[in-house]
């Protein structure tokens, strides 16, 4: 799972056992090589589906981590593109990332759950973070993504396919969530990390409530399943007036 430049197994240990913030910034040096970091495949395809619907002017990345996810953003918004993480760790390597050619790029130490902007972007995407937030706070997630978001402005970030009930990823993804059940059972602080919490169903009512109207669009680099459905979509939400 790990390249040698990733991290040991004593500092995965380490992190596992700290706070979600100070977890990332003990593993923000290695995080690119590491396969919690988004594939460069999953970031092409959302590029690929958000040109059409584009050119966007102002783009946040929200959760950057390390970054990765700018490219996205530079390849689609043609102002200004910031990325916002509440781990400093996290942002010290963004910054260190080369960037191609494109629009202003800035980062911001901030916590998505009180962002600290106005609604100046025309274009907010996420990679990865969801599992960070319990289902309880999905409604002030997005009435703060909405809040920073023109009238009109989309919010957008990719979804797999749920795993099949009985296949060794949905009993892998079980155990995983059990184990941090357990963690934060018995540790403190928590480490706020589960696979299988941010469900479609759920996050398209929350949505709907905060006061998007949202779409699917397959993302055909992934496939279909054997039953015709998309492996991979990439959900837009547009802000409402």
């Amino acid at each position: 799972m790990f390249s040698p430049e990733g991290p040991t197994l004593r500092e995965l240990a380490v992190q596992a056992l700290s706070s979600v913030e100070h977890g990332y910034d003990l593993l923000a040096p290695k995080f690119d090589h590491t396969p919690y970091r988004t594939p460069d495949r999953v970031l092409d395809a959302v590029a690929s589906a958000l040109e059409p619907m584009g050119p966007f002017g102002t783009g946040l990345d929200l959760c950057c981590g390390t970054g990765a996810g700018m490219g996205v953003l530079g390849r689609v918004c043609r102002e200004r593109v910031t990325g916002v993480d509440f781990s400093a760790g996290m942002l010290a390597a963004a910054r260190g990332r080369p960037l191609p050619e494109g629009p202003e790029v800035s980062w911001v130490r901030g916590d998505a759950r009180a962002l600290p902007f106005g609604p100046v972007f025309d274009l907010v995407v996420s990679f990865g973070a969801f599992g960070h937030f319990l289902p309880r706070e999905l409604p002030g997630l997005f009435t703060q993504v909405r809040s920073v978001l023109r009238p009109g402005g989309c919010f957008a970030f990719p979804v797999g396919a749920p795993s099949r009930p009985g296949s060794r990823a949905y009993w892998t993804l079980l155990g995983f969530d059990a184990a941090m059940r357990v963690r934060n059972a018995l540790w403190k602080p928590p480490f706020v990390m589960y696979y299988r919490t941010f469900r479609l169903g759920d996050v398209g009512r929350e949505l709907a409530r905060a006061g998007f109207r949202a779409d699917l669009h397959a993302l055909p680099a992934f496939g279909v399943r054997p039953d015709g459905s998309p492996r991979a979509r990439l959900v837009t939400a547009r802000r409402l007036p």
